[in-house]
């Protein structure tokens, strides 16, 4: 089949009504494919989104392309394929109403050739619709890929290709594969299908054929197994991928059509002796929970910055994600197929209970088994996805009718994909919300996020009652594993009361992982945690912000961070991809580091009193250069694995202390602020067991542009980090300054940002203030050439980066 890139050539502009024109307010301007059309509207703190979208407002966009339509294009059929539409899809092509995606996260096609003017000019129009419809940033419009499929009437069905290996051992695997082809003339077809699996070096390791034959108007399934000779496995150390390509022949041998996939060979174990394994090795999840957008992109998915994140999340430690609260894209699973991260992937939010007024409650119980249908259909051949989740947090859950729904959605995804597992985050407080008022009182009247806050430990009592244990019962015996979001006092809990339950913590408080992880490693039927957040993300804004309460104005707000934050602030990496200090804690919890890692708080605040979230962390950098007196005083964290800590400045010992006073794995010195060089020693029985450096930033500062790759092809991204340093390389983070970037050569300025939460800017630049000395410049090719991205400061040098663009492959 002929799978063309569609997404040149757009215009978008609001939707306007049938009697009504377009002028200089309405204009539709062009823009590329994948768009968010929500991140550059004028955020306010009156927006009917709120806080949940970080104050960006909603509304109707109107998505249209003109392409021309060969006239030999009559003796083929044509398909508009839709990786994603933010939300409400309607599509017309050539002003005739063509088809409707309620769901914003299912990838759909459009059977296009009713529709088409042959040998002239088409426009196909979408319109797209978002209104207090998450508790999320959704983005809008046209925010995942679109192509264009052209093929002969009898044809390979589009993503009909699937690949299992039921059958592995170190000798042989056998590779079951099925292949749908549909007939579209009037007459029957008699074809052959042969299937090549190849091994990652590309070389052939297996071939097989088979005849099909398929009557007019229908489709038929062709099967076979194949057989691989000492496979190369799939596995998160280790991610072989294979490649299966298809070839659709006629009886006298002319090629009709082709596809490839790619899958690994791997197996999938689950019981409560062992967790889960994969290829016979126990895995234990290192998981981080993952919103969809992309920071200063927006929404839109770009395999370039789905790949960047899947690799920094690996780097940091994780190796699995989970795709909360939607389904994840094509792009996303690619990425984590390639580097070994594990993934669950997650239906939905809400069943037929709303959370937010317009959100996808509204016609589930009618259209749930397409959006089932959408999200296996897209995962089949991705041997990362090793969990499906229905759903999150359901308000019905634990209720008979709640119960009789989570049977539902789960036996579907097994009727089509039993080869995975099927999980559900639960929150037992929340599905329990009207029962628990008599203990919660106000409280449980609250939103469901500053409820959790403020519940302190009667959260863990709560989560643990015999109300929950029975109340959700029957839903979580309907799944292979049962995810807890924020229920880690059951995990020993439900060992005796339910033996044969297998759980993981599916969303967990971020600075309880050194705890957290002490659970996984010990009770072998809880496989993994899964933090909230990995990556942080637009929307939810503030929620893992910290606040200095005697600061003039000061008004608690919940959980919700008052206009203008953006951002929830609470990942363990920012959204420009740098890591903060919760990350290598984290690292060091899950045992994966010797060497300690700093944490300064900042010395401007030092002594003033704080508020936090159960999201949030301290407010603290790995920096000794700060704008402050010399012999200020100054809290500095060292976070290790190790007994306790020695600190020095510049040679000289300020003090050994216990790791753990404050908080597991964290040893606190109250000390001064002089510029110099700070080293931590983590010892255990006084052996050294690893070291830290912590150094102040030498010289003037000046301004640095680095390009993260140097050549990038056209279809790629060109990621700039923006940064302030001294002249020894090391970033100066308490001088921050407002930068302006310029663009020169075959690009343009794709989006622009730093990790400040509580911010004005807009991410379609040109200018950015630096965030504890750091921000990042995103560049969209726009042809072959030299790109130049030039910085500009006030008071310093200008700074470059240079970028070689080349063709495609």
């Amino acid at each position: 089949m002929n799978r063309l890139p569609f997404g040149d050539g757009w215009t978008v502009g609001p939707k306007l009504g049938a009697f009504e024109s377009r002028d200089d307010a309405t204009a539709a301007v062009p823009v590329a494919i994948p768009h968010d059309a929500l991140r550059d509207l004028p955020r306010s703190p009156d927006s009917p989104q709120g806080v949940h979208a970080g104050y960006l407002p909603g509304g109707v966009f109107e998505y249209a392309k003109t392409f021309d339509v060969p006239a030999d294009w009559r003796e083929k059929t044509v398909q508009i394929e839709f990786e994603g539409v933010y939300r409400d899809a309607t599509v017309y092509i050539n002003g005739d109403f063509a088809a409707h995606q309620p769901n914003g996260y299912a990838a759909f096609t459009v059977d296009a050739d009713a529709f088409l003017r042959f040998g002239e000019a088409n426009t196909v129009t979408v319109e797209a619709r978002v209104h207090k419809d998450s508790r999320w940033y959704t983005g809008g419009g046209i925010y995942r890929p679109v192509h264009l499929v052209v093929a002969d009437p009898v044809h390979l069905v589009l993503d009909g290709t699937v690949v299992t290996t039921p059958d592995v051992d170190a000798e042989r695997a056998i590779v079951a594969v099925q292949t749908r082809v549909r007939n579209a003339t009037r007459h029957t077809r008699t074809l052959r299908l042969a299937w090549t699996v190849q091994d990652p070096s590309g070389a052939a390791v297996a071939q097989g054929s088979a005849p099909v034959t398929v009557l007019p108007g229908e489709e038929a399934v062709a099967r076979a197994r194949l057989q691989v000779a000492a496979p190369e496995l799939w596995g998160p150390e280790a991610p072989a991928l294979h490649a299966l390509t298809v070839a659709l022949d006629d009886q006298d041998g002319g090629r009709i059509d082709e596809d490839a996939v790619r899958f690994g060979i791997r197996t999938l174990q689950l019981d409560t002796v062992h967790g889960l394994r994969i290829n016979g090795e126990t895995v234990d999840l290192r998981g981080a929970c993952v919103h969809h957008d992309n920071g200063p992109l927006g929404a839109i998915t770009h395999p370039w910055a789905e790949d960047r994140k899947v690799r920094r999340l690996k780097e940091a430690g994780f190796n699995a994600i989970r795709s909360a609260h939607n389904p994840a894209s094509r792009a996303l699973l690619d990425a984590c197929d390639r580097h070994g991260l594990l993934v669950m992937d997650e239906l939905t939010d809400v069943w037929t209970k709303a959370k937010t007024g317009f959100d996808a409650s509204i016609g589930f119980d009618t259209r749930w088994p397409q959006d089932v249908a959408a999200l296996v259909a897209k995962d089949l051949n991705h041997p990362s996805v090793v969990l499906y989740s229905i759903g999150n947090e359901i308000l019905e859950l634990a209720t008979p009718h709640g119960a009789t729904w989570s049977r539902r959605l789960a036996e579907e995804f097994r009727r089509l994909d039993p080869t995975r597992f099927v999980t559900n985050g639960i929150n037992g407080i929340i599905a329990n919300i009207g029962r628990m008022r008599e203990v919660l009182g106000e409280l449980a009247e609250a939103d469901p996020n500053t409820m959790m806050a403020d519940m302190g430990e009667q959260m863990a009592l709560a989560n643990a009652s015999v109300l929950v244990s029975d109340s959700t019962e029957e839903s979580a015996a309907v799944l292979d594993v049962v995810g807890f979001n924020y229920a880690d006092s059951r995990y020993g809990l439900d060992a005796d009361l339910f033996p044969n339950r297998i759980i993981v913590g599916s969303e967990t408080f971020p600075d309880k992982i050194a705890g957290l992880w002490r659970d996984v490693r010990r009770f072998p039927h809880v496989i993994g945690d899964f933090t909230w957040t990995g990556w942080d993300y637009i929307g939810e804004a503030g929620i893992g912000r910290v606040d200095y309460t005697d600061t003039p104005g000061y008004e608690p707000t919940g959980t919700a961070g008052p206009f203008p934050y953006l951002l929830a602030q609470c990942g363990d990496i920012d959204i420009t991809g740098h890591r903060t200090p919760a990350s290598h804690y984290r690292e060091l919890a899950y045992g994966l580091r010797t060497e300690p890692a700093f944490a300064v708080h900042r010395p401007q605040h030092h002594g003033r009193p704080v508020a936090k979230t159960p999201w949030s962390w301290d407010d603290v950098v790995a920096s000794w250069t700060w704008d402050v007196a010399p012999g200020a005083p100054v809290t500095v964290d060292v976070y290790a694995a190790a007994d306790e800590v020695e600190l020095r400045r510049d040679g000289v010992v300020l003090g050994r202390v216990a790791v753990g006073g404050t908080r597991p794995l964290v040893a606190r010195f109250e000390t001064e602020y002089h510029p110099g060089e700070l080293v931590a020693v983590a010892l255990d029985d006084g052996r050294e067991v690893g070291r830290a450096r912590l150094r102040t930033a030498g010289g003037a500062p000046r301004l640095v542009a680095q390009a993260e790759s140097e050549r990038i092809p056209t279809d790629g991204l060109a990621y700039v980090g923006l940064r302030i340093e001294g002249d020894d390389g090391l970033v100066v983070g308490d001088a921050d300054r407002l930068l302006t970037v310029e663009i020169d050569g075959p690009g343009e300025l794709a989006g622009i940002g730093s990790a400040r939460a509580r911010t004005t800017e807009s991410f379609a630049g040109p200018a950015v203030t630096t965030y504890d000395g750091r921000a990042l410049a995103i560049v969209r090719p726009a042809g072959v050439g030299e790109i130049t991205v030039t910085v500009h400061a006030g008071g310093l040098a200008s700074a470059s980066a240079v970028i070689e663009v080349v063709a495609a492959d």
